[in-house]
């Protein structure tokens, strides 16, 4: 056969070609100590202790916990997060969730559940403010760390 498929042959469609189709999972069983960086989406089932930044959705599912800050564009929360959660579009807080900490979203994308716990500071804003938090410091030639020898 000239062009065409062998017999049995499957096509795999194609994937997307940027980061925004790609969805990260953090599964039940999965701990990560650090940041978590993703142009895409992340699914919090699991515990993540650092940063987490998502350039599209971060989703904390009912198990889930985040012991940091959540920074994205729409974020929907059911479960544990210790930190500052900014919601640059869209900002869902489930019944099941627990939160310690600022909240940072637009005052017209911002849904409660019935149930939903917080405790800590809410900003709800107009657009016109920055809601993003400032990109981490580098740490580079601390004096902190002039005085460390290796044996």
């Amino acid at each position: 056969m000239l062009g065409g498929k062998k017999s049995g042959e499957r096509t795999v469609p194609p994937r997307g070609t940027g980061n925004e189709a790609v969805t990260s999972i953090i599964g039940p069983e999965m701990s990560i100590v650090g940041d978590v960086s993703t142009d895409g989406t992340v699914r919090v089932e699991g515990r993540i202790e650092g940063t987490v930044r998502a350039g599209k959705t971060v989703i904390i599912a009912s198990g889930g916990q985040v012991m940091g800050d959540v920074v994205t564009q729409d974020a929907v929360i059911g479960g544990t997060v210790r930190g500052t959660v900014v919601a640059e579009s869209r900002l869902e807080l489930l019944a099941t969730c627990d939160i310690e900490g600022q909240i940072r979203a637009l005052a017209k994308h911002l849904k409660l559940e019935e149930g939903c716990r917080f405790s800590g500071q809410v900003q709800m804003l107009d657009g016109g403010e920055s809601l993003a938090l400032p990109a981490p410091a580098r740490v580079e030639n601390s004096t902190e760390l002039q005085g460390l020898s290796t044996p």
